[in-house]
């Protein structure tokens, strides 16, 4: 194994396009019993050697016939992709399928450009105009809306902040939503009137709020909006579904109100399409900074609120599990009586129905009876004209392109793919699920289980038995479902085996894994992460236990360096990724100070000081308590300018084993964050620790 293999290896595994956003357009009827509908997808792909992302677009024609039009008898070869460069934000119109554009030119000014069937209609300079800084091109805050009459456009962007003549308010702090929104200070909704060519700031945003995800309401004379707080300051927002927010109704007269319960967290306004009803996720304040949601649905007649989908406490095995992730911009049926959504369940991800007249929830996606595992996570892209456009993988499938009509209550779907993959990949894989031992249930909890997923070559190729990499999701509030993932890719690709796990606290396994977690970390985490291990190694004989390592970013580093703390004999190599080493030092550097108070247990108030015993309770449940027990070589990867844990916490950790002269590497990415996300310090990263695994296995 050397540097070239690595790299190849990498590129093939991390260079799989994936699309990311779908639109469905109906032309016209074709007068034989057929009907035309084009579906627009956007596609990502990694370019090792740009170093960066591309962007491209596809699309397909697909001709339906049948009495409902509603069975894919034909579809027209897509051609080849046509790259997209500068696209911040993108639309189509409901109607007459015109396209708007937000896109940043070199010289870094932001147009909007509007597209027909005969090429560029209107272009405005928004940056010349200057009504407003810089659009927002985030899935948190922007997006971009149509009015019906399909003659104005609304979006979000950063407030212009003035300043004095003499300059007294240039060093003014101004707070910003933290890590990854280091740009968001305050933001404001912004229409274009495409008739006069001009930009108009909306006003009347209660002041304590910063708007966001903000579409048209019926009629075109108000906007829908989520406000989050910002008072008494901001928390960070990338990744938290526990922030206070509302829907608000703001009418283009200035007139504001909130719709909503304002003590909630709220998200994902969706109106509609007979634009009777908005549907909208609800969760708690502070705690589980990622939870299980309820939607709710909000009668704009009546005006009232009832619960379409409820959280699930407690879900049993193959049973839908609840809401843990945002709606697409389209997800109702035509008809208005259903939402499509993909959400987790276990170690899958899965696609959902939910009936509004029976408040029924129903599978979507066949994964039952793929027998030979080629799709096991779905995601849906959009729901439009009730034809369905997802994401399909699975830990040796890349992402897959498939579509499919919304069938009638009670049938199945019949699922088409228009983009299979290049290449599969000659994986095995499978699902455990573990129950932890008696000693290790959680009494307010109990009875609770979680999953890992298991991913190895289907031959050994480092020799006879495979050496594992026990790869750990950071959150803790998240998932490793059993999709495509390219660093698990890369890594059996070099013949590891990798185990994925799902310790309780993961999403998929409802309401009371998660809460299970609070107070818990650095012990109840640390048991499940062993405890799959140990189910794994029992299970397979094919794995070596004497080659034994971990892997993990953020809260996943955490565990990782716990585990090669409190079983110092048991891990032979350790690879961290911006981990959280001691809770106590964290508090006054996180963007997230509320987690780092729930997280052991503690509750959370704005006006929180610490105490003694709460930074003991932080520091005795931190990997640094068993930092003096480390034996495994440790590499650690650190961004300069993460906000979510600071890299002097895996320095803290640096220091600590350099003085016991410890084997120990740091890597150092001055430019990237918490994500790690640049491409050449994701190529950096996985370059460098299949080496080091390579080296210490």
């Amino acid at each position: 194994m050397d540097t070239r293999t690595v790299s190849g290896v990498y590129s093939r595994c991390s260079g799989r396009a994936a699309p990311e956003a779908a639109c469905v357009t109906r032309g016209t009827d074709l007068g034989d019993g057929r009907r035309v509908y084009t579906v627009s997808t956007d596609w990502s792909q990694t370019d090792l050697v740009r170093g960066s992302r591309l962007r491209f677009r596809q699309q397909w024609t697909l001709l339906a016939d049948g009495s409902n039009h509603k069975t894919i008898g034909t579809v027209l070869p897509p051609g080849p992709g046509v790259p997209v460069q500068g696209e911040l934000l993108s639309g189509f119109s409901p109607l007459r399928g015109l396209r708007a554009v937000i896109r940043e030119t070199p010289g870094n000014h932001q147009l909007l450009e509007i597209w027909d069937a005969h090429g560029l209609k209107q272009s405005l300079d928004l940056t010349a105009l200057n009504q407003h800084g810089r659009v927002y091109d985030d899935a948190q805050f922007g997006g971009l809306s149509w009015s019906e009459c399909e003659s104005r456009l609304l979006y979000a962007a950063e407030r212009t902040h003035g300043e004095s003549s003499c300059g007294k308010d240039r060093s003014v702090y101004r707070e910003d939503w933290g890590e990854g929104f280091a740009a968001r200070s305050l933001a404001v909704l912004c229409v274009v009137d495409l008739h006069v060519g001009g930009v108009r700031v909306l006003e009347g945003v209660p002041a304590h709020v910063s708007p966001g995800q903000a579409v048209w309401a019926p009629g075109g004379q108000a906007v829908v909006f989520v406000g989050w707080w910002h008072q008494p300051f901001r928390l960070g927002l990338k990744f938290c579904s526990n922030r206070r927010s509302a829907i608000f109704r703001l009418g283009l007269d200035a007139l504001c109100e909130c719709l909503s319960d304002d003590s909630m967290s709220v998200s994902c306004p969706r109106l509609s399409p007979d634009g009777t009803s908005l549907i909208y996720l609800q969760g708690q304040v502070f705690g589980a900074h990622k939870q299980c949601l309820s939607l709710q649905q909000f009668d704009l007649g009546s005006r009232k609120t009832s619960t379409l989908v409820e959280v699930v406490n407690r879900a049993k095995s193959g049973e839908f599990a609840g809401l843990y992730e945002a709606l697409p911009s389209c997800c109702w049926s035509s008809d208005s009586q259903r939402v499509v959504f993909s959400s987790a369940r276990g170690n899958f991800k899965d696609l959902f129905v939910v009936d509004r007249r029976e408040k029924s929830v129903a599978f979507l996606s066949d994964r039952e009876r793929d027998v030979s595992q080629v799709f096991s996570s779905w995601k849906l892209l959009t729901i439009q004209r009730d034809l369905m456009v997802v994401c399909c993988s699975s830990p040796k499938t890349p992402p897959t392109l498939r579509v499919g009509f919304l069938p009638s209550a009670g049938e199945a779907v019949t699922w088409l793919t228009l983009q299979s993959p290049a290449a599969m990949f000659d994986f095995h894989w499978s699902v455990l699920d573990v129950t932890p031992a008696a000693e290790e249930d959680n009494t307010l909890y109990s009875g609770l289980y979680f999953g890992a997923v298991l991913v190895k070559p289907c031959a050994p190729l480092l020799g006879p038995k495979l050496p594992l990499v026990v790869f750990i999701h950071g959150g803790p509030h998240s998932q490793f479902p059993a999709e495509w993932n390219a660093t698990t890719a890369g890594l059996v690709q070099l013949g590891f085996a990798v185990l994925m796990v799902n310790y309780r606290g993961s999403t998929g396994f409802g309401q009371d894994s998660i809460l299970s977690l609070i107070g818990q970390i650095g012990n109840q985490d640390v048991k499940d992460v062993q405890r799959a291990v140990l189910t794994a190694l029992r299970s397979d004989v094919t794995l070596d236990p004497k080659r034994l390592a971990v892997l993990g970013g953020s809260h996943g580093g955490f565990l990782s360096c716990h585990l090669i703390g409190q079983f110092p004999d048991f891990y032979r190599a350790c690879a961290a990724r911006n981990p959280v080493i001691n809770a106590a030092t964290l508090l006054g550097t996180s963007d997230i100070v509320d987690w780092r108070y729930s997280s052991v247990g503690l509750q959370y108030s704005y006006d929180q000081i610490p105490t003694a015993d709460a930074l003991a309770a932080m520091l005795e449940k931190s990997p640094i308590a068993h930092a003096a027990r480390i034996k495994a070589p440790v590499l650690l990867m650190l961004g300069g300018k993460d906000r979510r844990v600071s890299p002097h916490q895996g320095l803290e950790l640096y220091r600590a084993l350099k003085s016991r002269s410890a084997p120990v590497r740091l890597l150092w990415f001055p430019e990237d964050g918490h994500s790690l996300a640049r491409v050449d310090t994701q190529a950096d990263c996985f370059l460098n620790t299949a080496l080091w695994l390579q080296e210490h296995l």
